[in-house]
């Protein structure tokens, strides 16, 4: 009789989990994949059949789902680009042996521990232009504004909200990375007399470039599922200007009623973040080899 193969203990400890999530995976994706291929409407579920790729087809000629695609990658660039300087920014300041780091720490980390419709509910009261503390400040300086009045104040708005409570993450992340860099590199640049933007820009930097990519993919990410601060204070207003993917696709699947384009979509919105992760990481690739 031959050899039984060993498998390695560390296989063993995985393969249980990997098929759990399988199995909790395979179905509802395999599910919608066929839902995508059909004319499903949650007002006629009897009423089922195969369309072939009609609802893949019509996307190209939805001018609302390219709106809610543009307002979504303008959020998201923004968003992630404030958070990323933001973040970087606390992390390089928290990284420094100061009083009360951590007291700091904790006070910077709680926006994340706060759900995001309570986030949305909160800066619509305080951003509320008859009775919100923001806009009353504001106007006691001369200066009248209605954050949710205009087309690009409004998705600004739901960016700065966005900065506001996902910010301590990039920070909790670059400073775990900054943590972890080696100590020999800034020694030598310190021996040498480099100045502190020279190692910051030559060392501190290039160093931390994994983490960034990594970082900024995992925020990119979750910044494409954003729904609950539209839902909470714009729902998509004024007109479409902050309408995003998410929200669109909930709008055509649960108050439209074409759960086939919705999943059409999502499936589309899957494979758009996809090619942008793909980018990213050839960009970081690029960058390694320079």
């Amino acid at each position: 009789m031959g050899r039984r193969a060993i498998v390695p203990l560390k296989y063993k400890m995985v393969i249980p989990l990997v098929l759990l999530l399988l199995a909790v995976l395979i179905y509802p994706m395999g599910s919608s994949l066929l839902v995508s291929f059909q004319d499903y409407r949650l007002t006629a579920l009897r009423e089922r059949h195969f369309v072939g790729f009609d609802n893949y087809l019509r996307i190209p000629r939805d001018a609302r789902f390219w709106n809610a695609m543009s307002n979504t990658l303008i959020f998201v660039s923004s968003a992630v680009f404030l958070e990323f300087v933001f973040g970087f920014g606390l992390a390089l300041l928290l990284h420094r042996r100061v009083r009360m780091r951590n007291f700091f720490r904790s006070v910077l980390l709680t926006p994340m521990f706060i759900t995001p419709v309570a986030v949305g509910l909160i800066f619509r009261f305080m951003l509320n232009s008859e009775f919100g503390i923001i806009p009353y400040l504001l106007r006691s300086l001369g200066i009248e504004v209605d954050f949710f009045a205009t087309s690009p104040l409004a998705l600004f708005s739901i960016v700065f909200i966005d900065v506001w409570q996902w910010t301590p993450f990039m920070m909790l992340l670059l400073l775990a990375g900054l943590e972890s860099l080696p100590r020999e590199p800034f020694e030598a640049a310190r021996v040498d007399g480099a100045s502190a933007w020279f190692t910051f820009r030559k060392v501190t930097f290039p160093l931390m470039r994994p983490v960034i990519v990594v970082a900024v993919i995992i925020r990119m990410l979750d910044a494409f599922k954003v729904f609950e601060y539209l839902y909470v204070i714009t729902r998509g207003g004024p007109g479409n200007s902050t309408e995003s993917i998410m929200y669109y696709i909930y709008r055509v699947g649960f108050r439209f009623f074409r759960m086939g384009e919705a999943a059409a979509m999502s499936y589309v919105l899957a494979l758009i973040i996809l090619l942008l992760v793909f980018l990213e990481f050839q960009l970081l690739r690029m960058a390694r080899s320079t």
